[in-house]
């Protein structure tokens, strides 16, 4: 029996790794339309900008300008304004029911103390259960707040500086421009760790895997041969997932498409090797299906960076994801579509994508046992 790499030998269990996909409505659905599926939910679903805030009023002043405030908040489109009832234990009774999110109390003598150059007082109360969406809210209180000043008095608050803000990149802070090259990481994730960690499990389970066993072929090229057909789904998935974000949300690909490439080849491999890696350790498929959520889907949701930024991790955690394929294709993804960053800008993540990619395949051939015995 020869040692050697045969690559024909790779390529006829590539074919036979292909004609299963073929005959499997599973791994085909997976392949087509999860891609799409998962950009339009995501894409629509998920929203950082806090709309729709309801706003509980007590205005005890009943004048020109306390309506004016009031006309300001609902004006401002993230507020919409609930009617008071009465007094103030019904309007924190509107909290408590999340009936509102937040209470605006105008003190009596408001447009009196407004004109009487003395200040106005007003209370903002916030329901501060949520902590990310008050703070989303505190952070619009400043840009109303000005709003309010020119609309009473004519003027803008008063400052010796002027500071003007510009967004790069995302110049609206448009929600899907920043989850969606995001979900290229998610999507990649599902298809090709799940999918693979099914297939040499279902090799075993099948008694498949002793026949299999019987013949000259080599660990590497059974490795490499079932990771062929799985490496052309995911770049497929990936195409779905672009075409979807430029036809559909109209983002941009501010970058290099061989650069995403390239990267994406890369972040590929290391998935597939990792899905392949939980199929030789775990020969059943349900086990192997719950070893690719928790070690595959769920850091990519939750540690990658997708959603709740690494920054603000921990340092343990800041740490940990240093191993995680999937945070160093996050900031490729997002660097290349929005930013449009070149080979050098990204040459750590790169960098780091590679030295995983390699010792996931090294670990998934070396524990790979040419023998029946677990």
């Amino acid at each position: 029996m020869s040692s050697e790499f045969n690559f024909k030998r790779a390529l006829a269990i590539a074919r036979k790794e292909k004609f299963h996909i073929l005959r499997d409505p599973f791994t085909l659905t997976m392949a087509t339309i999860l891609p799409v599926l998962s950009v339009l939910i995501f894409g629509l679903a998920i929203e950082f900008n806090v709309k729709n805030i309801g706003l509980t009023v007590i205005d005890s002043d009943r004048t020109l300008s306390s309506r004016k405030l009031t006309e300001v908040f609902s004006s401002s489109q993230y507020f919409h304004i609930n009617p008071a009832r009465g007094s103030m234990l019904n309007a924190i009774a509107d909290l408590d029911s999340e009936h509102s999110k937040a209470v605006l109390i105008i003190e009596p003598e408001f447009e009196h103390n407004l004109y009487a150059s003395e200040k106005a007082k007003t209370q903002f109360i916030l329901d501060g259960a949520d902590n990310t969406t008050a703070g989303v809210i505190l952070g619009y209180l400043g840009g109303i707040q000005q709003a309010t000043a020119l609309k009473l008095t004519g003027t803008k608050a008063s400052s010796p500086i002027e500071l003007k803000t510009r967004y790069l990149f995302n110049p609206e802070l448009s929600t899907p421009w920043f989850v969606i090259p995001g979900l290229a990481v998610v999507v990649i994730t599902i298809l090709s760790i799940l999918l693979t960690a099914l297939t040499v499990a279902r090799e075993w389970e099948n008694g498949s895997m002793e026949l299999l066993l019987s013949t000259p072929v080599q660990p590497l090229e059974i490795i490499i041969g079932k990771l062929i057909p799985y490496t052309f789904i995911g770049l497929a998935a990936i195409l779905l997932v672009v075409l979807v974000a430029l036809l559909a949300f109209g983002l941009p690909f501010a970058g290099s498409i061989f650069l995403f490439s390239i990267g994406s080849l890369i972040f590929l491999i290391a998935c597939l090797a990792q899905g392949m890696l939980i199929s030789v350790l775990i020969r059943t498929q349900q086990l192997s299906m719950q070893a690719a959520m928790v070690t595959g889907l769920l850091p990519s949701l939750l540690l990658s960076g997708f959603i709740f930024p690494i920054e603000s991790m921990p340092i343990f955690f800041q740490n940990f994801t240093s191993i995680l394929p999937s945070k160093w294709f996050m900031i490729i993804s997002r660097g290349v579509f929005l930013k449009g960053a070149g080979l050098i800008d990204l040459k750590i993540p790169f960098l780091a994508l590679s030295i995983l990619s390699f010792i996931l395949v090294l670990t998934a051939t070396k524990k790979f046992k040419k023998d029946l015995e677990p």
